[in-house]
């Protein structure tokens, strides 16, 4: 399955990867007060995660389109991105107000401080496989990698973009980050 979501309107479409075809008929996720900026997947498919321009991040029933549990705060800024870590049980966030939040995605409760380090808007952020690192983008034109578990950052910033970097994602083994 793939999910997208219409920036205007707060409509999700749940499609085949193999067909193309949109699954059901699209979800009206009532809940964001503004644009949604990224959708995901949990790991089981049964919820998707949402990030949006109100500030906040929230999770639907995949199937129904409800929202499960009250929205996740403390971004002061637009979030850009929200995705679930490779066990479920963690939701890693990024934003304009420069922080990368990791939060429990049963409890919706923020886990430790905002990783900070970023000097300007950071535009993704993403679990590595095993789930113990995070790499993040950034319109400073920098990648860089934190640790879950103490939520430091790891090494120094990767640098090489003349321009804002808009996503990082590291490869199926780990190894390998993918930048644009």
């Amino acid at each position: 399955k793939i999910v997208s979501a219409k920036k205007y309107g707060n409509e999700v479409i749940i499609w085949n990867a193999k067909t193309g075809k949109s699954i059901v008929l699209p979800l009206i996720m009532k809940g964001h007060a503004d644009e949604i900026n990224s959708v995901a997947f949990s790991p089981d498919g049964d919820k998707i995660v949402s990030a949006s321009d109100d500030k906040t991040i929230r999770i639907w029933n995949a199937e129904t389109g409800k929202q499960i549990g009250e929205p996740l705060t403390g971004h002061t800024g637009t979030v850009n991105s929200a995705s679930f870590s490779p066990d479920g049980t963690k939701i890693v966030s990024a934003s304009t107000d420069k922080t990368i939040r990791i939060w429990n995605a049963e409890t919706g409760k923020q886990i430790g401080e905002p990783l900070t380090g970023h000097t300007s808007y950071v535009q993704s952020a993403s679990f590595s496989p095993d789930g113990t690192k995070i790499v993040s983008a950034s319109n400073d034109k920098t990648i860089r990698i934190w640790d879950v578990e103490t939520g430091k950052q790891i090494g120094e910033p990767l640098t090489g973009h003349t321009s804002y970097v808009y996503s990082a994602s590291f490869s199926p083994d780990g190894t390998k980050i993918v930048s644009t």
